[in-house]
């Protein structure tokens, strides 16, 4: 799984240039799925993401999480984080998983993480999407599963 975190103090999601969700200060996720990708990876890594303490406190250090802040979630789905742009001009995506495996694991992710935040909101998997934000900081993080 690859994530990137993006603080955000508020983000939206467009389709067809209808505004189809959005959310006020937390975290914008866009979401990648490989095919070793599990529902205990999922588990662990959306424990990791609420508890992650990188918004400031009031002396302006990131000490707190998106729990401490009761901030919320707008989650995306992103096969394109796992684009291999080795070889050629064209990236391929061979790493990322098939939507019959990466749809039910993050709808899966997405139902771990509003076990700890009540307002997670999502685009539309495979859809065509245009993402606003108001990056916060700005702080973006990459969250590899590789890497955990």
């Amino acid at each position: 799984m690859r994530i990137l975190l993006q603080r955000v103090k508020r983000a939206s999601v467009c389709i067809d240039e209808k505004k189809y969700s959005q959310i006020e200060q937390g975290l914008l996720l866009l979401v990648g799925i490989t095919q070793e990708d599990t529902k205990e990876l999922c588990d662990k890594i959306a424990k990791k993401i609420v508890e992650l303490r990188i918004f400031e406190d009031e002396q302006q250090k990131m000490n707190l999480s998106l729990l401490d802040i009761q901030g919320e979630i707008l989650s995306v789905s992103q096969f394109t984080l796992y684009a291999d742009y080795k070889k050629g001009r064209r990236p391929g995506f061979e790493k990322a998983a098939k939507p019959e495996i990466s749809k039910p694991l993050y709808e899966y992710f997405n139902e771990q993480l509003r076990k700890y935040i009540p307002n997670v909101q999502e685009g539309v998997f495979g859809s065509d999407m245009q993402v606003e934000l108001i990056n916060d900081g700005p702080v973006s993080i990459m969250i590899d599963s590789e890497e955990l």
